[in-house]
Order: structure tokens, then C-alpha cells, then sequence
């Protein structure tokens, strides 16, 4: 099978290539062209000219275009390179590559999905309930003044990663707003930006909207440099040189949490199912998983019921419906995954509760895949360097700390369950500068709402508001 790169819609064929491998046995799965900077470059230089023919479009097409393509993305048999692919193919396909599950892998084609169902909603969210006719128009009349917006770039890079295929309802508004995409999918992951496309272009979108360049570091690095908008998904390493590049909005790690203060810390087994659903939804594959519960009491009695709960998720083959922990692919990774944290567990402070309660290594094999099992870290000081760690599966820091420290001592985090009734505390989470998103009560960490960005605003990083002044009958 040949996975091509996609040039404005048109596949291509490259003369350089890379295997792309399942993510256990190493059987070569299909054949990836890959895209030099040359190339990559020499579409940009030429988006200019598809992004005005992409204007022809009304916004009001581009939505029903969206809900069409949610049907078809989910069950229609879409072409990837000289083949088909079915909806339970894509899935099959996807699982094989990533480690992911495929139960898992069926709820986030459900997410995108719904973001291509609920585009209006969406766009009502990203805008501040902006009347989209005025993106056609170039301003609107808003209480007897002119507003206007122009786009700042001629199309959305985009460097994806392979964690998790939910994470790519975060570009499809880009089409929605008439910006086309240059994507270089993640190296495992190629699977769903194809879909997204094809499902997109099937219903009716132009396909000067999609260019997917698989390539390597380096063509990352042309996407970021050429496109005058991107977004840029990484560890901590890869986004931090672009972290002062205003032209690249960084989705990094998210070191989401959950905190409990006052009341809820003495009611905390009242939250017991929420913080267990925060850290394991989506595998704990996810930048909104919690990887860290604070509370001003019983801390160590919520890790240990914490992990009394997390240590009942097994590892289970990945086409068990039951199945809710994606694989390592690489052994060797999963290993230096583990070792760090036995390493980070040697300096004072820290016990690894889960692993008290499982008796048995958190690393384990099932039928050549390799997966850590759910950890649970209690730690007796917020300085420990566990309690603000992140890794690819389930696992959560539990630390206790007193009420006035505790938003000065959490550190980034991208978003925030804040769980009080204390009005000055409330206050104190909406104006702390750490927190990027804020659910106020028993609100998951990984439940997003439709009417509200995930993490920055896609609309303000593609479009300026600018001003405009006009004589009377100048306006059409």
C-alpha cells in the first residue's frame, strides 16, 4: 500500500520513501512518500493563488460542506493512494500503527466528526459569536460601527503528532474559515489527515484546500518558516525553539490538573470519578489528561484510592472492546519511559503508590506490545520534579499543599478543574496566569465544549481585526 503525498489535492508520488511499520510485529504496513523542503517550499510560494480561489466560497457552503463530510468521514470508503479504504480499514489501519486502540480509535473518528458536525457552534466559540456573513463581506456593521478582519496568511501549517487522531479536530476550522492547510502528519499517523480530506473534498470542498507533506524534521521546520500561520504539537523539546515565533501557536505539553481546595478536599471521594476520568480517558494519550491532582487535605488517602481504581485498568489486546491503554511501540522506549520515573522516584519525596497496591511492574507485554500500566505518584512537596511530569499513558502526581501556595505552586497548565466554593479562591484561579483553560466544578479536564477554544484561539491566530473607515456608499 502507498500512502503519497497530497499536493493541493493531487497525490503524488515521491522518489524517496520510508516504510511505515506495525507498531509490534514490524511488518512493513504500507509505503510513505516523503517531501523534501524543495518541494515543500515551492507549493507554498504558490498558495497565494489557492487561497483566493478558496473566497469563492460562502461561509454558509463551507458549513454544510463540514456536516456532509461528518457522514462520509464515518462511513464512507475513502481513497488513500490507489486504494479504498472503509471505515473499519482506517480504524484496523490506524490501531496497527499507533498502539492505539481501537475502540479508542472509533471514539475520537466520533470526535472529529462532531467537530464537522457542530462547525457553526464551533466557529461561534472561536469568533465570540461573530456574524460569519461579515468574513464574506470583509466587515460587518455592528451597532452603528464598521468592524473588519483581514487574514493574516495565505494557508494553516500544521505539524501533527501521532498520540492521538482526536487532536486533529484542532485544524479543521481553518477550512471552515476559508484558510487552506499545508499538514505534515505525524510519522505513524498519517491515516486521518487523508481521511479528513478526502471525506472534505468528496462533498464538494476545493482541493487547492489540502496539501499533506509526510517528510522529516527538516520539512517540519519549512512548514513552520514558509507558512505565515502554523500550529506546531510536540514535546517539550521540539516546541521550545518556536515557543517566541508568534507566527506558531505551540500545542505542547499540557500538565493538566485537577485541584481540590477547602470542602472538596474533605469531600474528595464525593470528585473520586471525576479525577479516575480525567487521568484514563483517551489512554492518557491526551494534552487535557490530567497529570496531576492538588489538594490542601488527605492527599495520601486519595492517591492510594486513586490508584486502588487506576490499578483495575488492564492491558488488554487492542481489538478488545474493552481495551483502554495504548501500546508502546518501541520496548526500548517504554522502557526509558519507566526507568525514568523509578529514577525521579530515588530523590526524596515521592512514593509510587500504585505500584504498592499492583505488586508487579508497571511495564508489561501482551502478544508482542508493550504498555506501562497506570502509576499513581504520591509526592510530599510540590518541588519534586514528579509532580510535574507528563508522559504517554496514564499517570498522575498527587500533592498536598497548603490553600494560599497552591495556584503559585501548580506551574503551567493548559487546563485547570478547580474544584471550591470560596469566592476568593475563584477569583484567584480567573486571574492566574498559569491556567489556560479554567473548569469551575466537577467539569473532566478532558471534556471539551464546543462553543469554547481548546487551547489559544485559532480564529485570532489566523485573523487580525483591523480598521476601516469609509465614505458613505463606498461599503457594498
Amino acid at each position: 500500500m502507498h500512502i503519497p503525498i497530497l499536493r493541493n489535492g493531487t497525490p503524488y508520488r515521491s522518489l524517496t520513501t520510508r516504510p511505515l511499520r506495525h507498531f509490534s510485529t514490524g511488518e512493513i504496513v504500507a509505503e510513505v512518500s516523503l517531501a523534501n523542503p524543495g518541494l515543500i517550499s515551492l507549493d507554498i510560494l504558490k498558495s497565494r493563488s489557492h487561497w483566493n480561489s478558496f473566497q469563492a466560497l460562502s461561509m454558509e457552503e463551507l458549513l454544510g460542506i463540514c456536516g456532509r463530510a461528518a457522514d462520509v468521514f464515518m462511513d464512507g470508503d475513502l481513497p488513500l493512494g490507489e486504494k479504498f479504504l472503509s471505515p473499519a480499514e482506517y480504524v484496523d489501519l490506524q490501531s496497527a500503527t499507533t498502539g492505539m486502540p481501537k475502540s479508542l480509535c472509533r471514539v475520537n473518528m466520533e470526535k472529529i466528526a462532531k467537530t464537522l458536525r457542530e462547525m457553526e457552534t464551533v466557529l461561534s466559540g472561536l469568533t465570540r459569536d461573530l456574524d460569519l456573513d461579515g468574513l464574506d463581506k470583509g466587515f460587518r456593521l455592528q451597532e452603528g460601527h464598521t468592524v473588519s478582519y483581514r487574514c493574516r496568511t495565505d494557508s494553516l501549517g500544521a505539524v501533527l503528532p501521532s498520540n492521538s487522531p482526536g487532536v486533529h479536530a484542532l485544524w479543521i476550522p481553518s477550512i471552515a474559515l476559508k484558510v487552506p492547510v499545508v499538514l505534515k502528519p505525524g510519522r505513524q499517523e498519517p491515516w486521518t489527515p487523508h481521511r479528513i480530506a478526502q471525506a472534505m473534498m468528496a462533498v464538494g470542498c476545493p482541493s487547492e484546500a489540502f496539501s499533506i507533506y509526510p517528510s522529516d524534521h527538516v520539512g517540519a521546520e519549512t512548514i513552520l518558516q514558509k507558512c505565515g500561520r502554523s500550529l506546531l504539537f510536540g514535546d517539550q523539546s521540539t516546541v521550545s525553539p518556536w515557543r517566541q515565533d508568534d507566527r506558531v501557536q505551540i500545542h505542547g505539553p499540557g500538565w493538566s490538573k485537577v485541584l481540590l481546595f477547602d470542602q472538596a478536599a474533605e469531600d474528595w471521594e464525593d470528585h473520586l470519578d471525576l479525577m479516575v476520568s480525567s487521568v484514563i480517558q483517551n489512554g492518557g494519550r491526551s494534552c487535557t489528561n490530567a497529570s496531576s491532582i492538588w489538594t490542601t487535605a488527605n492527599g495520601k488517602m486519595i492517591a492510594e484510592k486513586l490508584a486502588e481504581r487506576l490499578t483495575e485498568v488492564k492491558a488488554l489486546p487492542l481489538d478488545d472492546p474493552n481495551a483502554q491503554l495504548g501500546a508502546f511501540g518501541n520496548k526500548k522506549i517504554a522502557g526509558q519511559v519507566s526507568g525514568r520515573i523509578d529514577q525521579l522516584l530515588r530523590v526524596e519525596g515521592a512514593l509510587d503508590v500504585s505500584q504498592s497496591i499492583r505488586g508487579a511492574s508497571r511495564q508489561i507485554e501482551i502478544d508482542g506490545a508493550h504498555f506501562i500500566l497506570p502509576t499513581v505518584i504520591f509526592c510530599e512537596k510540590s518541588s519534586h520534579p514528579l509532580a510535574h511530569a507528563e508522559y504517554l499513558f496514564p499517570f498522575v502526581a498527587v500533592i498536598q499543599v497548603e490553600e494560599e501556595d497552591m495556584l503559585q505552586a501548580i506551574g503551567p497548565t493548559l487546563v485547570c478543574t478547580v474544584l471550591t466554593q470560596n469566592k476568593a479562591t475563584i477569583n484567584q484561579a480567573l486571574s492566574s496566569r498559569s491556567i489556560d483553560r479554567l473548569n469551575l466544578g466537577s467539569i473532566p479536564t478532558h471534556e471539551i465544549a464546543w462553543d469554547q477554544p481548546h487551547e489559544g484561539n485559532l480564529f485570532e491566530h489566523l485573523f487580525q481585526q483591523r480598521a476601516l473607515q469609509s465614505m458613505a456608499g463606498c461599503l457594498p
